[in-house]
């Protein structure tokens, strides 16, 4: 017994160094080194004055030490060492033909940059590296932050001109990873309106892959993060090196393998019309790259950065030590009446959402100004006296009597070109004079670079806010940018509209959550148009896509957990047929569907029959059980339905390993084949569980009872009924 708990004491402080970070710079060698989980990142000033990566990977032993960086050498007359050393934050200039992460163009025509290191401080989970050009009042600030936890590095950049005229940035990165040569898998995550979230899994070959948006904001056709695994895609084993960047607006991040092949990553402001001219004494800051590594294959990977985005980038809106709490069950109000709200009809179906036990009731378009269709008055923010005569009050109020919180549709990024907004201040949306204006759904751009427009925007949100009594708005974004002009600017400076825009936008959402703490956000752009880490830090959920059809969406909630908590993942139950595939389905399948993320219902309850809300409540409530295990544990995603499966399951177990659920799902059986046996992971082996369905049934030869071994190892056997088209069941395991 004795030595049982020598060997536990020596586990659990080997655990707790794990959890702890160290920044460390060795003088002698020029060598930084950066611990934290089971990570370390390396880096040094090689004798030519570089930053200069060494290491990122598994962390490595306390005492040991790196020698100085030694740049790589030139190969041939072609490819220089400037070019072939895997630099930190590198300049375009001295020759250099791979990827720069800062070009820029002084006000005398050169357009020769090259940094180098001149001093540092250390923070307490990191440094800040300051760097200069050789000849020029260019100073450049690289901040590393690690988390203590996960490992996860955080690294942007401060630009500063101390030059006596303006320089214009043309480039700029947030941060450069580099790996060493070998056979990698590059994952990214792909799509379109209504289609998002696909994992797009390729080998990394010669060359540069570009993976970007030019849109404005995020965009729907790509996500800023990426994860490259060492060797063949693997969910449970193998090192996956893996980031996302915190950036609402144009990004791009690009992968590269070079003639020596070596993989750089490199990401920030999309390059594409970009310009930012920096006057004396002006900085820029770049968004923050953050980086993670993981041993253990994708699964591992996601795993890591859904526990850092809950626990480090969603809004405490309890305060900063107390993480966000799993989001409330929604009823929205779209589906059923679309724009046609009234106080009576949202009466009623508050109502019907409250016999649910739904937590939150929201409001969708169409409460405000001229709102009759998608064609008149966005911009227009007062509520419509003809359907409220009233105001809101009278709602909300009905909504607080049936035991919910009130939620609102908003766009206050937008405006219709009829709208009372627009008639007085044309100028106020994003155009270049004297050009067509491109309107989409019928509408166009509010410039939220303007300051008059920032203003605009947060008067009408306080008010709204201060006059009622909100819990949550909807904040909707349904069109990408065109004719991103801002003509208050001279013609050289115009192109920070893309900078400006977003820095505004973040503005606002501060000052909002300053003035009303408690009010929560979900980011919504026609579906998964602007979901990145950048927005997650003012939005407690975000809209993955407007296609909630419960088989579709399997494949897109496997896509988005790879980069997102399922905790911000809203998943709605919708009607059946579904409008996008015509495709019919039970309400227990379009139930567990949902059930995997943040639970909503969106069909229009007025149609559904008796038995229709007896299923719909009892799952509900099944969930509410359930739901910090399901958002907030480790996912394992036990089979995947891409690529054309049969099948598809995922599991979730909380963090003391007491609990865990399982999620099951066919999409047509073939031959009489049956579900395959299921083999659970995370569970603890000694521990006793009690396997309790949700939905469906085991098989009959299957243990209520049974160790967490018995589980992982023989597994799961699901009933012989269990079998035919688009069917789903869902169990628990407890702690005996």
């Amino acid at each position: 017994m004795k030595a049982f708990t020598a060997l536990a004491a020596l586990a659990l402080a080997s655990s707790l160094a794990f959890a702890q970070s160290a920044a460390t710079f060795d003088p002698a060698a020029k060598v930084f080194r950066i611990d934290g989980g089971h990570v370390s990142y390396v880096f040094g000033v090689n004798p030519r004055g570089e930053l200069q990566q060494l290491y990122w990977g598994g962390r490595l032993g306390a005492t040991d030490s790196f020698p100085e960086a030694k740049p790589m050498p030139d190969w041939a007359s072609f490819d220089s060492s400037y070019t072939n050393t895997p630099q930190e934050y590198v300049g375009w200039g001295a020759g250099l033909f791979s990827e720069p992460a800062l070009k820029v163009t002084f006000a005398d025509g050169n357009r020769d940059l090259v940094l180098h290191y001149v001093s540092h401080s250390k923070t307490d989970d990191g440094f800040d590296v300051v760097m200069k050009d050789i000849r020029r009042e260019v100073y450049v600030t690289l901040h590393y932050r690690i988390e203590p936890v996960s490992g996860i590095l955080a690294r942007s950049a401060t630009i500063e001109n101390r030059e006596k005229q303006p320089i214009t940035l043309e480039q700029v990165a947030a941060a450069a990873w580099a790996l060493p040569p070998a056979h990698y898998t590059l994952n990214y995550l792909t799509g379109r309106w209504a289609g998002e979230w696909t994992l797009t899994q390729e080998p990394l070959h010669p060359g540069e892959r570009v993976i970007e948006s030019r849109r404005g904001t995020t965009g729907h056709q790509a996500n800023p993060w990426f994860a490259i695994q060492e060797g063949a895609p693997d969910e449970n084993h193998g090192e996956v090196w893996f980031g996302a960047l915190a950036w609402s607006g144009s990004w791009r991040i690009t992968v590269e393998q070079d003639q020596l092949d070596e993989v750089r990553v490199t990401g920030g402001f999309n390059p594409f019309d970009f310009g930012y001219v920096l006057h004396p004494g002006e900085k820029l800051e770049t968004p923050i790259f953050y980086g993670g590594y993981s041993a253990h294959g994708m699964g591992g990977a996601s795993r890591l950065l859904h526990h850092f985005e809950v626990d480090h980038i969603l809004p405490h809106r309890a305060g900063p030590n107390v993480p966000p709490k799993p989001r409330p069950v929604i009823y929205n109000s779209w589906e059923a009446t679309e724009m046609n709200v009234n106080e009576a009809g949202q009466m009623a179906l508050a109502e019907k959402a409250a016999a649910l036990g739904v937590d939150r009731f929201v409001m969708d378009d169409g409460w405000f100004g001229q709102r009759k269709t998608d064609h008149a008055g966005l911009g227009d923010w007062y509520v419509n006296p003809e359907k409220f005569p009233h105001g809101l009050k009278p709602l909300i109020d009905k909504v607080h009597s049936l035991g919910m919180d009130f939620g609102l549709w908003v766009e206050p990024e937008m405006v219709n070109p009829d709208s009372d907004l627009y008639r007085k201040h044309p100028d106020w949306v994003l155009n270049f004079p004297g050009r067509p204006r491109s309107e989409m759904r019928t509408q166009l751009v509010l410039n939220l670079a303007r300051p008059d427009v920032k203003e605009y925007v947060l008067g009408f949100l306080d008010k709204l806010l201060t006059e009622n009594d909100i819990a949550f708005l909807k904040w909707d974004y349904n069109r990408n940018w065109s004719e991103p002009g801002w003509d208050q600017l001279p013609p050289n400076e115009q192109k920070k509209v893309y900078v400006a825009f977003i820095q505004n936008l973040y503005s606002i959402l501060d000052e909002l959550h300053r003035r009303h703490p408690k009010v929560e956000l979900e980011s919504c752009s026609g579906g998964g148009g602007r979901v990145d880490l950048g927005i997650l830090k003012y939005a407690d959920e975000v809209w993955p896509s407007d296609n909630t059809d419960p088989f579709d969406r399997l494949t897109q909630q496997d896509g988005f957990t790879y980069a997102y908590t399922p905790q911000v993942m809203m998943a709605w139950v919708t009607d059946s047929p579904h409008w996008m595939n015509l495709r019919a389905t039970s309400l227990e399948y379009r139930m567990l569907s949902s059930m995997q993320g943040s639970l909503g219902i969106g069909a229009n309850i007025t149609k559904w029959t008796p038995e229709d809300m007896a299923t719909a409540k009892r799952l509900i409530a099944d969930y509410h059980q359930v739901q910090p295990t399901i958002v907030q544990g480790d996912l394992y995603r036990l089979i995947s339905p891409r690529n054309g499966s049969e099948f598809s399951a995922t599991q979730t177990v909380n963090k003391d390993r007491s609990q865990s659920v399982v999620f099951l799902f066919i999409h047509s059986t073939q031959e009489g084949r049956l579900f395959p046996r299921l083999k659970l992971q995370g569970l603890d082996p000694k521990t006793e569980y009690t396997l309790t369905p949700i939905e469906g049934k085991a098989a009959e030869q299957t243990p209520a009872t049974a160790s967490g071994a018995w589980w992982m190892h023989h597994g799961l056997d699901m009933d012989a009924s269990f079998r035919g088209d688009f069917k789903a069941a869902a169990f628990r395991l407890d702690k005996k």
